[in-house]
């Protein structure tokens, strides 16, 4: 009955990707198919044991029940700078310059509400994780797409940005290694967008949840903040969701430049009362703990890459494997749309994939699956393609 007060801004955003990708995974079970869900990037793998006994003590303990503090505990900001410092050489202010968030999805969704005045632009690259646009979106600001295109690594091209857009343009978008390509970027990139940033007085968000899960140690993904004047423009999300198996925790952070944190903060104030003591707290575990876990995390996960990619070669599909995260992006046969194709693997196969659409219309003739169930899953999910592979 309400139906014609709704929100302009509600009515124009098109289904949210993953819980459409829900409703139809469960749809499938439903009717009885056994599915294997390589869909939306949630690791099976449970939170290492040193997190989950730090949680146990600190939820029972009465100080943590009370509201806490909006930026985060300091302890907490203290362990991040820690953490960053040992894996980045990037000295951070834990006072001034991080702030704790309620997830990094929650942070980026918030984050342009800080700085994006209605009919602001803000570059967003596609295809991408869908918050960038939907919380320019959500603040009145307008999206001006930047395609990744293969030919360029999925990195963004700068140059090909128009002035008049560029100089409109409140904040850029990027996130490496890149969710869905597994795309991971180097100093050189990370140098030529602080210049342009400086030049056209455009902030940088840059997304990094996944740069712990890298396939060669030789090239681990570094951190925007690493590059050379990068702090005086910019800030860089983060989470411990991929990094422990924490998805279902909801905690992350947000670093870089004091102003930007400050004013992201200030959102929040205003949103949310925080987040849970005891979760930090169990945070602080995971960050100055032994960090065998993410170790062990990189070899399951590469055995599961290269499980996937030549299972998928073998169906007839030309992959190649990712340099980073835990996705594998690969291009549809015989040039179908993305979302029949996907849609195809459901219905017929019992097998959960994205649809590369759903990341933005760059993302077409692309699918991806996320490396979260088992390999003797993986290789069962690999031979069910190939049988429809062999239908179409």
């Amino acid at each position: 009955m309400f139906e014609d007060k709704i929100a302009k801004r509600i009515l124009e955003l098109p289904p949210y990707l993953f819980a459409e990708l829900d409703r139809k995974r469960e749809a499938a079970r439903a009717r009885g198919m056994d599915i294997i869900d390589l869909g939306v990037g949630d690791p099976d793998r449970p939170t290492p044991a040193h997190i989950v006994a730090a949680m146990q003590r600190e939820v029972a303990d009465a100080k943590n029940h009370r509201y806490p503090s909006y930026e985060g505990l300091l302890a907490f900001r203290e362990a991040v700078a820690q953490w960053y410092k040992g894996r980045f050489g990037v000295k951070l202010d834990p006072k001034t310059e991080i702030v704790s968030l309620i997830g990094a999805k929650e942070g980026i969704a918030h984050f342009p509400l800080a700085f994006i005045n209605p009919g602001d632009l803000a570059l967003v690259p596609s295809p991408a994780y869908p918050v960038y646009k939907i919380g320019t979106q959500f603040a009145g600001g307008k999206a001006h797409i930047m395609p990744l295109a293969p030919e360029n690594g999925f990195i963004p091209d700068l140059d090909a940005i128009p002035k008049k857009v560029a100089e409109r343009a409140k904040i850029i978008y990027i996130n490496y290694p890149n969710n869905p390509t597994g795309a991971v970027a180097t100093r050189a990139f990370f140098k030529k967008v602080v210049a342009f940033a400086k030049a056209h007085d455009i902030i940088v968000a840059h997304d990094a949840p996944y740069s712990e899960i890298y396939y060669d140690e030789n090239h681990k993904p570094m951190s925007f903040l690493e590059a050379p004047g990068a702090r005086d423009v910019g800030i860089e999300f983060h989470s411990l969701s991929k990094t422990y198996q924490m998805t279902g925790w909801r905690i992350g952070f947000a670093v870089g430049n004091a102003a930007i944190v400050s004013a992201l903060g200030k959102v929040k104030t205003n949103i949310d009362s925080g987040l849970f003591e005891a979760v930090q707290r169990a945070g602080i575990a995971a960050l100055t703990g032994d960090q065998k876990c993410t170790e062990e995390s990189r070899a399951v996960y590469l055995e599961r890459r290269d499980a996937l990619v030549s299972g998928l070669k073998k169906a007839g599909i030309n992959v190649k494997p990712p340099k980073a995260a835990f996705y594998v992006f690969a291009p549809t046969p015989f040039g179908m749309k993305s979302a029949d194709f996907c849609g195809r693997l459901l219905d017929e196969a019992g097998v959960v994939t994205t649809p590369g659409v759903g990341f933005g219309p760059e993302g077409e003739g692309y699918f991806r699956c996320a490396l979260t169930v088992p390999v003797a899953r993986i290789e069962e999910a690999t031979e069910r393609i190939r049988g429809v592979m062999c239908e179409i």
